[in-house]
């Protein structure tokens, strides 16, 4: 199924197969889109805590053997947004067993899965069962603006996506489905195109790493591998939802962990997102986010935000 985004996509699995109270595996921290999704359709969160192998499977079946039900396990597989991490290959094929088992879907939310720097996207859940839903995204991969997503899962469930797609909004844009196809068929183009946004991103993802490391030698930061995102962990005493206006002031800006809160606050956390902006610029904003932290008043700033 093609969609209007993968958040729509991910908008319509729940439409079609969750009924309010339902209960649903999330992971802890997790994507905000799929907290809105997942509690406007009035489903009952369950979370499961990450690691830096993904999420912790053995928590997941641990409950499951104590009797949790869940109709869905939500994953973003692959440099996790927020935290970074990527599952395990050895998680995957457990997780996969675990769905044939026990008779839940696993929606696989994987944006990012190209965007590996070493250019080797891991085996997805998907290959170890058909009990998965995999979700897909042009906007990460061609241009952030190109709103055109897409599904694959068992038949049942794309005839009834089919189904509310149809009377959500009729059919995603055919120009843009257009577009999105003439890029991706031009293979010897975005072969090049992906190499080029992987080398891109790894350098300004070190760049921000070493500028976190050189700058905010205090706070934990996540090495990506891929994806977009690094997770911040800052000392007790800092709680990053009242350091963002003092960061705003200074012309950078985050996500606060509580954004992608569960059933801990993680106020200590934030998500810096290393991909939009050049190394110069990301290692500019480190600098200015050192400055918010130290509480000193903004100065002139000169490199752009």
């Amino acid at each position: 199924m093609v969609t209007s985004g993968s958040q729509q996509a991910l908008d319509l699995v729940a439409r079609a197969v969750l009924d309010p109270g339902a209960d649903v595996v999330v992971e802890d921290p997790a994507y905000v889109g799929a907290l809105q999704v997942f509690q406007a359709a009035g489903a009952a969160l369950h979370p499961v805590p990450l690691d830096d192998d993904g999420m912790c499977v053995d928590v997941l079946e641990r409950r499951l053997h104590a009797g949790l039900r869940p109709r869905l396990v939500h994953t973003v597989a692959s440099f996790h947004n927020p935290r970074g991490v990527t599952l395990a290959p050895e998680r995957r094929v457990r997780l996969a067993a675990l769905a044939e088992r026990f008779g839940f879907l696993v929606v696989e939310d994987d944006p990012y899965g190209l965007l590996a720097f070493d250019g080797a996207p891991p085996l997805p859940v998907a290959a170890h069962s058909d009990r998965v839903v995999r979700l897909g995204s042009a906007s990460k991969v061609l241009a952030p603006a190109l709103r055109v997503g897409w599904l694959t899962g068992p038949p049942e469930l794309t005839a009834a996506v089919e189904r509310l797609k149809q009377c959500t909004d009729l059919c995603t844009s055919s120009l843009t489905q257009a577009v999105t196809a003439d890029l991706l068929a031009d293979t010897p183009w975005f072969d090049a195109h992906l190499r080029a946004l992987r080398t891109a991103v790894a350098s300004r993802a070190a760049a921000f790493t070493a500028a976190v490391a050189e700058r905010l030698p205090d706070v934990g930061c996540s090495i990506p591998t891929g994806g977009m995102f690094c997770w911040l962990r800052f000392p007790p005493d800092v709680d990053t939802e009242s350091l963002l206006p003092r960061a705003l002031a200074h012309g950078v800006g985050f996500v606060p962990g509580a954004a992608f809160a569960v059933d801990r606050p993680l106020r200590g956390a934030a998500r810096c997102c290393f991909a939009s902006h050049p190394e110069d610029v990301v290692t500019e904003a480190v600098r200015r986010l050192a400055l918010a932290v130290s509480r000193r008043a903004p100065r002139a700033l000169h490199a752009a935000t």
